[in-house]
């Protein structure tokens, strides 16, 4: 069974067994908003959301970006699947629409902290998004062998009003990988304004 973090969680990057991920997925799917018409028809307006990944040394700094813009780290540890521009304007079909793998065995040493970042490219509020899940598995882009955690994030008061999301971040803590959910909305409206938000609050 899949875990279900909620913020601030923190979790063992490891199956049942007590064995260690070390090949793991970072897929986001989300939905359409659907509006009301003049006359009552229904309408959908296409969700595009960008997943990112943002990677900080043993000093704090930034070293890589990996977005829809820059498909592959430099040493190949870290891979996007590529830019989704619409969701599943047809409803939920179970898949993810951006998925970012990371080999853990092949990350730099210095490597410390890999945040998970999400924009809204059209500035589409988060509160007006019907679903958007993030989920952690063994896999690949095209096939899900088994989810380890997932997280769900949208149509909530709460997001009112912010278009971008740290989601979380997989991190090194005593030579051991670790996953923890943060779910912090903001109001930037630029991946490099969330990249300077993850720089001030959570390093």
């Amino acid at each position: 069974m899949a875990l279900s973090l909620i913020k601030g969680e923190k979790v063992k990057l490891q199956k049942d067994s007590g064995e260690k991920l070390t090949k793991l997925c970072v897929g986001c799917n989300w939905g359409a908003i659907e509006t009301t018409g003049f006359f009552g028809g229904k309408k959908k307006e296409a969700v595009d959301l960008d997943v990112s990944i943002a990677v900080f040394d043993l000093n704090n700094n930034l070293t890589e970006i990996v977005y829809y813009g820059n498909l592959s780290s430099k040493d190949g540890s870290i891979k996007h699947s590529g830019d989704d521009r619409e969701g599943d304007i047809d409803g939920d079909d179970g898949l993810d629409n951006e998925v970012v793998t990371i080999d853990l065995q092949k990350i730099n040493q210095n490597v410390k902290q890999i945040f998970v970042i999400l924009n809204s490219f059209k500035g589409q509020d988060f509160a007006t998004v019907p679903f958007a899940t993030l989920r952690l598995y063994e896999g690949t882009p095209s096939r899900v062998d088994s989810v380890f955690a997932n997280y769900n994030i949208a149509s909530d008061r709460k997001f009112s009003g912010y278009v971008s999301m740290i989601l979380g971040k997989i991190y090194k803590h005593n030579g051991e990988w670790k996953a923890e959910a943060i779910g912090e909305p903001t109001r930037d409206k630029t991946l490099k304004e969330t990249i300077n938000s993850v720089a001030k609050n959570f390093l």
